[in-house]
């Protein structure tokens, strides 16, 4: 602010003070013919030259906006696939459950070897209160850069006011199954082989669950070969029983009226559902010890094997609370380790506002280790796995933290869009409150998205205005889902944004790198692979990929392994670790392909790179 100036002061009538304002008119006369020879000597070329600080600064500048060397751009190829798709909101946001949903999930659901998309939708309180429901959408590949929509003969369309999806095989016929999370529970789609979808959730068991559920994965962790299913929750939130907006301690920010929550409602316990083998589950979370009888706000949840012991763990964020990380015994017993681990706050011991999760062996340690998306006064965390379910909160150490804080992150991932054989971290972001615009303090409700750069010492470097203007356009970002969608060896994100369209992000040029994928295929483990693992050497680089349900926030990445490769022309071996435990080895595989593996019985089938002369 400008000071007010007091216009009361006393003003002195003396001869000095007269002396003083005569000379003050005598420089500025000065000034006034030095001035434009300066100017004049400035077009001239012989202009005061920056200082040090101020050439560093323009240095900078320059460099943060220059293109980065050998990396693809992203670019924004939404208008070319025939996706129109548009995400309900409020442009008030007064109630937190109108501000969390937005999950997308990959899902070949008609096995033709291309991802199909599924986005959530969720109605506002006022829709839901008129009974006018939204419409979630699912696309199937064309196989051709475009996407038709199918959901109304998928039998998809109106599950419920929903927040995310996972994919999932739960009655082991060998076609995926989409679960999608509900502001009043979940919702289970059998697959059935033709196209079409039959809501089984009252026939499996699941209808008894109907509290707001969020971050959903399956998982066998008691390797049966049956995928079980966690489902995390959040708050006790009911259109009968409204927090009014702005009411209370935790209805404000910066000093402005907000929607109310998480702090001050009431937290929810999470379910672990054990599959019974006949199409139904039993709700197994108190015995199994992982019920949260605190009813923290639970987001996202994964499971991994996290110490490389051979047993399920289950990682769950919580959000404003410490997170949980289950190390499981292989029998179906748990127990929370997160606080011991390392991950359950950040290295001061501060609980954060856990959202998303990113998996990843960024550091080709044959360990994944975790980066957490959160707040804006906070800012992601990157968790590294040292081992024997030990973490070390490196994300000062790595550059995420000072690239991240000032945003609202959600959906994240580790990907290789250079195909250079390393991970880099990508993060979408928006903010919760469309109020903040009116705070005039720099924080906006539409966020740009972030892109760091694996500098393959464990740090990062933020490139997010050098990969092209497409980053930078700001939304209100949520799911995030990473995939090839076109089978060419490029990987796509796919960012569903809470107000109006997504995003589908695309690298273009960047050098041509080999890659090699594979698609897993369980026999006596779950016919999914779920959690199985391929450790790829090429030459000195040896990677490592897991299938996973779930994750980023809310949503499902493609369940196919990607591998860049660099400059290398082959595959020496690819060493498959299956969920029973048992290894399998294939060696000296020919590079931009894809390969379906059945366990037991090798590489059933390879695929060359689709080229589509129409794609970007």
């Amino acid at each position: 602010m400008i000071p007010t100036i007091n216009n009361s002061t006393t003003r002195h009538s003396t001869r000095p003070s007269q002396l003083f304002r005569l000379l003050a008119s005598i420089i500025c006369v000065a000034l006034g013919v030095l001035l434009p020879a300066a100017k004049t000597a400035g077009q001239m070329g012989t202009a005061t030259p920056l200082s040090p600080a101020e050439r560093a600064k323009a240095e900078a500048e320059r460099a943060a906006t220059t293109p980065v060397p050998n990396y693809p751009r992203l670019v924004d190829i939404t208008g070319s696939t025939g996706i129109h798709f548009d995400h309900q909101s409020s442009p008030e946001g007064k109630f937190i459950a109108e501000s969390m949903s937005g999950g997308v999930a990959l899902i070949d659901y008609d096995r033709d070897g291309f991802p199909d998309i599924y986005f959530t939708n969720a109605e506002s309180v006022d829709m839901a209160l008129r009974g006018v429901k939204a419409r979630s959408v699912l696309y199937h590949n064309n196989h051709d850069g475009t996407f038709t929509d199918v959901t109304d003969k998928a039998g998809v369309g109106y599950p419920c006011w929903a927040m995310g999806a996972a994919v999932g095989d739960y009655n082991n016929d060998g076609w995926p199954d989409l679960l999608v999370t509900c502001l009043n529970g979940v919702v289970l789609y059998r697959n059935n082989g033709d196209g079409t979808f039959t809501d089984v959730t009252k026939a499996s068991g699941l209808a008894s669950d109907s509290g707001w559920a969020t971050g959903a994965a399956f998982g066998d962790y008691d390797n049966d070969g049956w995928a079980d299913l966690f489902v995390s929750h959040y708050v006790d939130f009911h259109l009968d029983n409204l927090p009014v907006f702005g009411s209370g301690k935790g209805c404000k920010y910066l000093g402005i009226d907000v929607q109310c929550g998480p702090r001050g409602l009431k937290g929810l316990p999470d379910n672990l559902y054990h599959n019974n083998h006949d199409g139904t589950f039993t709700d197994v979370s108190k015995q199994a010890g992982v019920s949260d009888p605190e009813g923290r706000y639970g987001l996202t949840s994964i499971w991994s094997d996290f110490n490389n012991d051979g047993k399920l763990d289950l990682f769950v964020t919580n959000d404003g609370e410490a997170n949980y990380l289950y190390q499981g015994d292989g029998t179906g017993k748990f127990e929370d380790v997160g606080l011991l681990a390392g991950v359950a706050a950040n290295e001061d011991g501060v609980e954060q506002a856990n959202m998303g999760v990113a998996y990843g062996d960024y550091l080709h340690t044959g360990r994944i280790s975790l980066v957490i998306s959160h707040f804006d006064i906070e800012y992601a965390a990157l968790y590294t796995n040292d081992g024997n379910m030990n973490f070390t909160d490196n994300s000062i150490a790595s550059g995420v933290a000072r690239g991240t804080q000032g945003y609202v992150g959600w959906g994240d991932a580790f990907v290789d869009f250079a195909n250079s054989g390393w991970l880099d971290f990508f993060l979408v972001n928006g903010h919760v409150y469309p109020q903040v615009d009116n705070t005039h303090t720099g924080t906006h409700y539409l966020e740009p998205k972030l892109l760091f750069l694996n500098q393959h010492d464990g740090k990062f470097q933020n490139i997010s205005q050098r990969v092209g203007p497409a980053l930078q356009i700001p939304q209100v970002s949520r799911g995030l889902a990473v995939g090839d969608l076109f089978n060419d060896g490029k990987m796509e994100a796919v960012v569903e944004n809470l107000v109006g369209q997504p995003m589908v992000l695309r690298p273009r040029g960047g050098p041509p790198n080999h890659w090699i994928s594979f698609q897993l295929e369980g026999v006596t483990s779950n016919r999914l692979a779920l959690n199985a693992r391929v450790r790829a050497s090429a030459g000195n680089l040896v990677q490592l990929g897991e299938v996973i349900s779930g994750g980023s926030y809310l949503s499902q990445n493609d369940l196919r392994i990607h591998f860049g490769l660099g400059d290398h022309d082959h595959l020496d071996r690819a060493q498959i670790l299956w969920p029973d435990g048992k290894e399998e080895n294939v060696a000296n595989l020919t590079v931009d392909r894809y390969y379906v593996v059945r366990e037991g019985q090798g590489i059933v089938s390879t695929n060359q790179a689709q080229h589509l002369a129409n794609l970007p």
